[in-house]
């Protein structure tokens, strides 16, 4: 690994750690002993992130109509938004 890839390395892992700890409201020592498991769930809902666009992508390529499915999407996505403010779930217990 080459000195430049360690350094931006370092400073990711960096980053994560004391991010997880400001949204957590965790101990530095705490979230630092949690490195490993912080950066592997950031690196696997990353990849899932990239997995599911491309699948998307590629998909809409091959459509007929694909801004007419976008759209539709969209439109679906921002309705269960809008719904999801407007709802009131009941307390849990």
């Amino acid at each position: 690994m080459t000195p430049l890839r360690l350094l931006v390395a370092s400073l990711v892992v960096g980053v994560l750690v004391t991010a997880a700890a400001f949204v957590y409201r965790l101990p530095l020592e705490h979230a630092v002993a949690l490195a490993p498991v912080i950066v592997a769930t950031v690196g696997a809902t990353l990849f899932i992130f990239v997995l599911w666009t491309k699948a998307i992508v590629e998909n809409l390529r091959g459509a007929r109509h694909p801004w007419r499915i976008a759209a539709g999407a969209a439109a679906a996505i921002g309705l269960v938004a809008v719904v999801s403010f407007l709802v009131d779930f009941p307390a849990a217990g």
